[in-house]
């Protein structure tokens, strides 16, 4: 091992970096880890590095190279790769993982009236089924392509960078980054006549106001539940849904 022993976090949501802000007050030596897949990402206090490991393998000897102490898996709630990745490395290391995630929508007062569905085409399954309208398309840049049944019919997709291969003809690209607000949302929905609305279950208030705008307007809600958690040699990771939680299990695991 090189280095003092410290905190690995991994992801670059706003939770990721409010637990660097919060460990670096208290004096814990912090390194946070981004996918790199955002052009000009926000970034935490602390040292930050940039781009995957190689898998697990390439992971578990980055925790051993750096003297990792404990890691924080605080990536995207449908960042399936990475979380696999911790739990599989944490799991051959034996360095603590625990996982930061926020609460879902599924206990949100609206959730009842929103049709949910397991994967990508399910849910592009379903938009054909309850409107030949327009769509609104806020599921990501890596899921773009899963929606292509939807090619012949008017869609914007919101996106925070361009995504990787060109929109069908019919459908509009529109770059932007939360938050947002439910004016702003319902004027945008009126204008471009959205018949639906299509979301993952990120959960957090950042991107909530769609959702709101959506159901004031009628205008039917596509939510794509999360995925299962990665499993490792003794189960999930244990999960903790506030910073505050996060950084209380981190200062028990790594000295400051």
């Amino acid at each position: 091992m090189i280095g003092s022993v410290g905190v690995l976090i991994l992801g670059g949501t706003g939770e990721a970096r409010a637990l660097a802000r919060s460990l670096v007050d208290a004096g814990i030596t912090v390194t946070s880890s981004l996918a790199g897949r955002v052009a000009d990402p926000a970034l935490p206090v602390g040292e930050v590095r940039i781009g995957g490991f190689g898998g697990p393998a390439g992971l578990a000897r980055y925790l051993n190279e750096h003297g990792i102490g404990a890691v924080v898996d605080a990536t995207h709630p449908f960042a399936r790769n990475i979380s696999a990745s911790a739990v599989a490395a944490t799991d051959e290391t034996g360095v603590p993982l625990i996982r930061l995630e926020r609460p879902g929508w599924a206990d949100h007062p609206l959730a009842s009236t929103w049709h949910w569905d397991d994967s990508n085409d399910a849910a592009a399954a379903r938009l054909t089924e309850l409107t030949s309208g327009p769509v609104f398309l806020t599921t990501g840049r890596s899921s773009v392509t899963d929606f292509a049944v939807l090619a012949g019919r008017p869609v914007l997709v919101r996106l925070v960078d361009p995504p990787g291969t060109p929109l069908p003809g019919a459908w509009q690209l529109l770059l932007a980054r939360g938050p947002y607000t439910v004016k702003g949302e319902r004027d945008l929905m009126a204008q471009h006549r959205i018949a639906a609305l299509a979301t993952k279950d990120s959960g957090g208030s950042m991107t909530e106001a769609k959702l709101l705008a959506a159901d004031s307007l009628g205008v039917p809600i596509v939510v794509i539940r999360r995925p299962a958690p990665a499993v490792g040699h003794d189960g999930p990771a244990d999960t903790v849904r506030t910073v505050a939680d996060a950084a209380a299990w981190v200062s028990r695991h790594v000295p400051r």
